[in-house]
């Protein structure tokens, strides 16, 4: 399903957090998101999933306008991993998971029975009947993207999806993403660390975009030669690209 944003602005307490901004995710694409703190990253998000109502322009989800769309009609097109969970406490990770899945009309057999299965498939599937708020902050973030995954939405949005996990969990996750994304989910992913990236597979078709006072700054591809230089001017650094295992990892340096 394709994501468009059509001249896209927010404005709010007089603050343009959105700029005019021109975005479009064809079915099956995947776009890195990447830019300073408070450059705009997780607005566009929130507008893509209609959370936010843009000032002018509009995002739409295939044929449809995103401010058009109810709640269960959205739930089928769109789903998001915010960059913090909160809520739900006393729940166990399995109801909280199942929930993900309000937009089927099933009984609830049917959401729990494919809740463990997106337990199970993000590694965390013996803490199903744990309440939520006795969970470390890697296992709720599991949690959290076993609900993405149950949700079965086309069109994935995660932010910081690493955010609190070990580096072997890292690489886990987005290893995970890129399956989705290889069997065709279309994704927008948030992310401070470009190196991950290598880790979703086909680095050549990985999108990447830099945002800046809430604008599009650039748009490149992971393995474009011109994309150190890029992020160097994004983030005010000098980005030195080193080869490891046939592939390039990009280090900052701050100037002299």
């Amino acid at each position: 399903m394709k994501l468009t944003l059509q001249e896209v602005s927010i404005v709010h307490s007089a603050r343009k957090l959105l700029d005019n901004v021109e975005l479009s995710l064809e079915t099956g694409q995947l776009l890195a998101l990447v830019g300073p703190n408070g450059a705009g990253k997780t607005t566009l998000l929130r507008a893509a999933l209609g959370l936010l109502t843009p000032t002018s322009g509009q995002v739409r989800l295939g044929d449809a306008v995103v401010a058009g769309l109810g709640p269960r009609e959205r739930a089928a097109r769109v789903a998001w991993l915010p960059q913090h969970t909160s809520g739900g406490e006393d729940l166990s990770a399995l109801e909280v998971v199942a929930a993900a899945r309000f937009r089927f009309d099933e009984p609830f057999g049917v959401s729990a029975r494919e809740a463990r299965t997106a337990l199970a498939r993000v590694g965390v599937a013996e803490v199903a009947e744990r309440a939520l708020s006795t969970l470390s902050g890697g296992e709720r973030q599991r949690v959290a993207l076993a609900g993405l995954l149950a949700q079965a939405a086309p069109v994935l949005l995660v932010d910081e999806p690493a955010n609190h996990l070990d580096p072997a969990q890292q690489i886990e996750v987005y290893r995970l993403l890129g399956e989705l994304w290889r069997a065709g989910k279309s994704l927008i992913l948030v992310t401070h660390d470009i190196n991950l990236l290598r880790h979703l597979g086909d680095a050549e078709q990985v999108r990447v975009a830099g945002m800046a006072r809430g604008k599009l700054a650039f748009e490149s591809s992971l393995t474009a030669p011109d994309l150190p230089e890029q992020l160097g001017q994004l983030f005010g650094v000098h980005m030195r690209a080193l080869p490891l295992d046939g592939q390039r990892v990009l280090m900052p340096e701050r100037p002299a």
